[in-house]
């Protein structure tokens, strides 16, 4: 990883790109991590990330909308299949498992959905959350309790990028860091 002005440049599995920096809240400019429209990066990503799944997982977690491109691709290269939790209610969801999610990273607190019969294929499931970049570890946290609700078990927490240092001690696996801000 290399960092210049407002732009870290990142490779993984030979593909290379060069993410731009937002301005967060409070937080100052921080690096953007973008799957969604770039296959080539997001296929990279998910075959460095398949050696992380622990051993036993029987379903993949995450949430919309970064990285759910990336949960596709490491279910399609690793055979798991996956769920996605929502940030909104859908006018077809009965029953579902309704989660308050504090974003500790953004500064605005989120409510998570996730369908009954989706809560239904991680009962009794070893379930691994996928994310796209780690920071507070509060949106692990929040997938852990959903799938807790559902009647599985946490197997473990990926993620593409972790990004400052978590308040919380989740064993996070990732595969490089990202400064704070920039």
């Amino acid at each position: 990883m290399t960092q210049a002005n407002q732009e870290v440049t990142v490779k993984i599995g030979g593909v290379t790109r060069t993410l731009p920096s937002a301005r967060v809240g409070s937080m100052g400019r921080v690096p953007l991590v973008e799957f969604i429209g770039d296959s080539e990066f997001t296929k990279a990503v998910a075959s460095e990330m398949l050696v992380m799944i622990p051993d036993g997982t029987e379903v993949l977690l995450t949430v919309v909308t970064n990285a759910l491109p990336l949960a596709h691709e490491l279910s399609h290269q690793s055979g798991l299949p996956y769920e996605c939790v929502r940030k909104k209610r859908r006018p077809y969801m009965q029953d579902p498992i309704i989660q308050d999610a504090p974003s500790m990273t953004l500064g605005v607190a989120e409510t998570f959905w996730l369908d009954s019969p989706h809560a239904a294929r991680l009962k009794g499931k070893r379930v691994a959350i996928v994310q796209d970049v780690i920071s507070s570890g509060g949106t692990a946290q929040t997938l852990a309790r959903i799938v807790e609700r559902s009647g599985g078990t946490v197997s473990g927490y990926l993620a593409a990028f972790r990004q400052g240092e978590s308040a919380l001690s989740l064993p996070f696996k990732y595969l490089e860091k990202l400064p704070a801000r920039i």
